[in-house]
């Protein structure tokens, strides 16, 4: 049988022009794996890229050249692109996990259920699929070869990545996202090892002018999303938008680096990472699993309602955890920069994230007033009425005035630095990370589910992330407002078996360790009139505020079916006009139906892969409920 497409048989310089950096100044891994793809997608020339300010200056005025990008001229350093209306989100349905083992990628599910917990491809379907589409695939365009760190460059939680791209949109978002530096190489040379990401948008020259809409190359018929987790290689296709082609975000930080994590002993998680003081000074690190659009960046960037408070960020999306010798669970942000959700963000729900991308940022389907200025639902009472505008798909109109389609995408995003952040915690880059002392997950849960209640143990907390729900979100390609699973967050991201996943999570308490409390919060939670029975935002800080107070052990909590909730009286609602039995009221009957349809999820999706000891939390759980 001839080798599979990514086998790297031998060390060859590209047939291309290297013309800009030296190959020979590359390790030799990186060499090899620079070679063999450049002699497949065969492009016009090598571009080895160094992360320099001249270098991103230069890219920025090759796109702005050929209509990609244009200049918010309101601001500094500010760009707009729109993509084509084809390409605007994570696309889970072509989303991949290459093993020989299908079951090492996912767990047996139940007989005639479709799984969500991972896609298989088989090595065989995988090498198919990668020779009808990368040969000859960046043909008269240019192969940029990205050298770029994931944390902190040098720290012991950091690891090394090349992106081979032919899109310079890819290469100034993941300069942003990454810290994209020669200095990477060293470390490479040293370690022998990097993950190998290869990108391509999938549209060789020549192709006809009607492939290409909005100056936005790209081939959605085409596009797959593979991740080979034995040959630590991420293989992209079709797409330009950032989760699909900014390949140290989803791909590499959590899909590769949990199976790396596993691997190691460590953990890459879906959450933010902040820190939070109390007035009398004292500072803990919370990490939060939210699913997307449940409010991570706002939680992580948070403006306390209660006087004397202080947040600061570390993160606001993917938190790589390793345990220290001193039973200190330590974080690290991997990512250098933030690519939030737009629309809803205002000087009202989150002002530093709006702070963090007025200058040196990439604004990417989002709306643009006649001044200059980016635009997105849930700016309007920031613009005057009647201002001028362009929609992200090129329609004309004013802020104020109904259109069909929103005037920015629901989920338009902002690329831009975290050192920006007004908010960012001194320590961000700290390469030994911070020790955290919360976990808490949570989801939209408009009914049944309270405001916030603490895990009994780690093991009743690891059931309580494996049952997180949530509305779906604009981030991946679904519709409507169903609940859906979100298991810890994780359902898009998960790089192997979740039943592995889950005794990963397990096996991570032991003797010595400072295990961090978990508890569960849901800020969406309706009233009886079918408003949010809680004012969230800066508010959500009492909730912290209670957590915080948990692991310093105050006795304030009372016991429910359900886990740990506050005693009444104990969370500060000061000022607040909130019903306490809105937020907290358990409904025996909801609360049955929940565990049961639970159980039911987790029996179809993980049945024999599911530990013995979450079976055993689920069933104690319901005995608990049918007791009330």
């Amino acid at each position: 049988m001839s080798s599979t497409i990514w086998a790297e048989t031998k060390c060859e310089a590209p047939k291309a022009p290297v013309v800009k950096g030296k190959f020979c100044d590359l390790p030799e891994i990186v060499r090899k794996f620079v070679g063999h793809w450049a002699n497949i997608c065969t492009p016009q020339d090598v571009f080895i890229c160094d992360g320099s300010k001249a270098e991103a200056e230069a890219i920025t005025d090759d796109l702005i050249k050929c209509g990609t990008l244009r200049k918010l001229k309101a601001y500094e350093n500010n760009y707009i692109c729109c993509t084509d209306p084809k390409d605007v989100a994570r696309v889970e349905s072509k989303t991949f996990i290459c093993t020989p083992d299908k079951y090492s990628t996912v767990p047996h599910v139940a007989e005639g259920v479709k799984g969500i917990l991972g896609q298989w491809i088989s090595p065989a379907d995988m090498d198919a699929a990668g020779k009808e589409r990368f040969p000859g695939c960046m043909n008269g365009r240019t192969m940029y070869v990205i050298p770029f760190s994931m944390g902190p460059i040098g720290s012991p939680l950091a690891k090394y990545g090349i992106q081979l791209t032919d899109s310079q949109y890819v290469v100034l978002c993941m300069r942003i996202m990454t810290r994209m530096s020669t200095k990477v190489l060293e470390y490479i040379q040293k370690q022998n090892e990097f993950v190998r990401c290869l990108h391509s948008i999938g549209l060789p020259h020549p192709h006809p002018a009607s492939a290409v809409v909005n100056n936005w190359p790209c081939n959605p018929e085409k596009t797959i999303i593979a991740h080979i987790p034995d040959e630590r290689l991420i293989m992209s296709f079709g797409s330009g938008y950032g989760g699909n082609s900014l390949l140290g975000k989803k791909c590499f930080a959590l899909r590769i680096a949990g199976r790396i994590a596993y691997d190691e002993g460590w953990m890459a998680e879906h959450m933010l990472i902040m820190s939070v003081t109390n007035p009398k000074g004292e500072e803990k690190f919370v990490c939060a699993a939210f699913p997307s659009a449940c409010g991570k960046t706002n939680m992580a960037m948070l403006t306390p309602s209660l006087p004397g408070w202080k947040v600061m960020c570390v993160g606001d999306d993917i938190a790589w955890m390793r345990f220290n010798d001193k039973g200190e669970l330590r974080a690290i942000n991997p990512e250098a920069g933030f690519f939030g959700v737009a629309p809803g963000t205002n000087h009202k729900t989150n002002p530093n994230a709006l702070e963090s991308c007025m200058r040196n940022s990439v604004l990417t389907n989002v709306g643009e007033t006649e001044d200059g200025r980016f635009f997105w639902e849930g700016l309007e009472g920031e613009y005057e009425p009647g201002t001028k505008l362009t929609t992200w798909l090129g329609e004309k109109t004013t802020v104020g005035t109904p259109t069909k389609t929103p005037k920015a995408h629901p989920n338009s995003r902002f690329c831009c630095p975290a050192s920006q952040c007004p908010i960012i915690h001194p320590k961000w880059e700290d390469p030994a990370g911070v020790p955290v002392s919360v976990f808490m997950f949570g989801g939209r849960r408009p009914e049944g589910i309270p405001l916030v209640y603490e895990a009994r143990s780690w093991k009743h907390g690891v059931m309580i992330g494996a049952q997180v729900k949530s509305e779906a979100t604009a981030a991946a390609e679904f519709k409507g407002r169903q609940v859906m699973h979100d298991p810890m967050a994780m359902r898009p991201f998960m790089g192997y078996n979740f039943g592995k996943y889950l005794e990963h999570w397990l096996s991570m308490e032991k003797p010595g360790r400072h295990m961090p409390r978990i508890f569960h919060v849901n800020w969406f939670r309706l009233d009886s009139n079918g408003r949010f029975a809680w004012p969230g935002f800066g508010d959500n800080i009492r909730v912290v505020d209670w957590a915080l107070r948990r692991v310093s052990g105050e006795d304030i909590a009372c016991d429910s079916p359900i886990g740990l909730l506050p005693k009444k009286g104990s969370l500060n609602l000061e000022g607040l006009n909130v019903d306490w039995d809105s937020i907290f009221g358990l409904d025996k009957k909801y609360l049955l139906e929940d565990i049961e349809e639970t159980t039911k999820f987790l029996d179809d999706q993980v049945g024999i892969d599911l530990p013995k000891v979450i079976k055993d939390e689920l069933a104690e759980q319901k005995k608990r409920i049918l007791a009330m």
